[in-house]
């Protein structure tokens, strides 16, 4: 078994050990699934991946997990042709890579538009707490990768997602308030 077959069975592996998924995950580029600026580098250079991306990426198709790209970039063009050269541009349903002055909240409202996926069933990587501050509030769990997308931070996504999608202990006993009571009178009735 080839070194990227083994590392995306890996991840394959993560990802099952979680009952619930989001639905889409959202990736930085530069120094989160690249280690470099694209603005720094020339479109003639052959551009590399984090050790665990590509398998991270591979993984998460194989589970039916959408993928897409929000990046502040003012080299929109060398991140589109370096994704070319790697063979993975294909793989994401949304790619929105362009400059902007705010933080990545614009970039997700256009993700959200064109997938119709909601905040909530969403998770992002990026290497910039600011950006990780900003999507949170929007509802995306987003987590902060230091050294990239590695198999480390994928766990640490996908359990923090995992706690924010379980509903509280005031919401399953309303829950079960509310099967009970439906149950008992055929009818749902807010008055408890």
């Amino acid at each position: 078994m080839g070194g990227e077959e083994k590392a995306k069975k890996e991840a394959l592996e993560i990802i099952s050990q979680f009952q619930k998924l989001p639905r889409l995950v959202v990736f930085d580029l530069d120094y989160t699934l690249w280690p470099f600026y694209c603005e720094c580098c020339d479109e003639d250079e052959t551009p590399y991946l984090y050790q665990h991306a590509k398998a991270i990426l591979l993984a998460l198709k194989e589970k039916g997990i959408d993928i897409a790209i929000a990046s502040r970039s003012p080299t929109p063009q060398i991140a589109k042709t370096f994704l070319d050269k790697l063979g993975i541009r294909s793989m994401f349903v949304a790619e929105e890579i362009f400059s902007s002055w705010t933080h990545k909240t614009e970039h997700f409202q256009r993700i959200h538009r064109r997938t119709g996926v909601p905040f909530s069933s969403m998770l992002f990587f990026d290497d910039e707490d600011r950006n990780i501050e900003a999507v949170s509030k929007m509802g995306v769990t987003s987590i902060y990768v230091g050294n990239g997308v590695n198999f480390r931070a994928l766990r640490q996504g996908l359990s923090e997602f995992l706690q924010k999608s379980e509903p509280s202990s005031g919401s399953r006993q309303m829950y079960c308030l509310l099967s009970e009571r439906i149950i008992s009178t055929g009818s749902i009735s807010t008055k408890l």
